[in-house]
């Protein structure tokens, strides 16, 4: 008899064993399929970064080209130089135009990556300056075709709105860079306040024992923070009370030598995703 039991609870133990490591399986499973998700989600957005900023960087090399072709004291008549020049020109122009439609779809690409954005600015400041550099060049270039008299009739205008779509293009890169910090400083904002529960219902802050459950408060009460920046906030009291909703893990009230709180946000991103308003009740 006392086998038979011994043998039910031994078979009881195995399955139940066996039952939590199939969901122990299960679960490293998804967060195994979700890893991978992410991954080779920004393996494709590398990859097609990766591919507009080569073709940027074949057109500048197929310029150089060009421009490596044109002589200007090349042997054979007038007409052969200067076609050779026309038709050299009249490729840079059109590489130079497909390179800025390139930048203009690499700062796109940017705008909606999820890949390290500051990196990436570096790099499109740098064919930014690519593109001065062709721009001086081909001034240069029309300055030795006015010495030798060559003038590209169907060239001229082109060659005269380089030097506008150039700036234009750097001043619509710096507005987008602009707003991009602006939008990125944003989502990082928050706002904190701290008082004495008098205070916070004279602010309209807390009523009938209830926080922020309408507009009435005094916004300009609170103080304004970057959340990557502030870590830390002093209380100077012996008391004190978080009266917002942040995860119990992400930060911790500490006394200093003075026996006053100090708040320490030891996980910013989870301490502010429930509420980007704190509201701490001190006496």
């Amino acid at each position: 008899m006392k086998k038979t039991v011994l043998l039910l609870m031994a078979a009881s133990l195995w399955m139940a064993c066996t039952d939590n490591a199939k969901r122990i399986e299960t679960r490293a499973k998804t967060v195994r399929d979700s890893l991978e998700h992410i991954i080779n989600q920004k393996d494709a957005e590398l990859n097609d970064i990766m591919g507009t900023f080569n073709d940027i960087q074949e057109g500048f090399r197929e310029i150089n080209m060009a421009q490596g072709r044109m002589d200007l004291d090349g042997a054979g008549s007038e007409t052969v130089v200067k076609e050779n020049i026309r038709e050299n020109i009249s490729f840079i122009q059109r590489t130079l135009q497909l390179n800025r439609e390139r930048i203009a779809r690499l700062q796109q690409q940017l705008k909606t990556s999820s890949i390290n954005a500051e990196k990436l600015q570096i790099a499109i400041k740098e064919l930014m300056h690519q593109m001065e550099e062709k721009e001086a060049q081909i001034k240069v270039l029309e300055e030795k075709l006015m010495e030798k008299d060559i003038k590209i009739e169907e060239q001229d205008k082109q060659i005269a709105n380089l030097h506008t779509d150039v700036a234009s293009l750097k001043e619509a890169n710096d507005q987008k860079t602009a707003t991009v910090n602006r939008q990125d400083k944003e989502l990082h904002s928050a706002w904190y306040v701290f008082g004495t529960r008098k205070e916070l219902k004279e602010q309209g802050i807390v009523k009938s024992s209830q926080v922020l459950r309408n507009s009435e408060f005094k916004k300009d009460y609170f103080t304004k923070i970057d959340t990557r920046v502030v870590k830390s906030i002093k209380l100077y009291s012996k008391s004190a009370s978080l009266l917002t909703s942040h995860p119990s893990g992400s930060y911790s009230l500490e006394k200093d030598a003075r026996k006053q709180y100090t708040l320490y946000i030891n996980n910013p991103e989870e301490f502010w995703s429930i509420s980007k308003y704190l509201v701490i009740q001190v006496k």
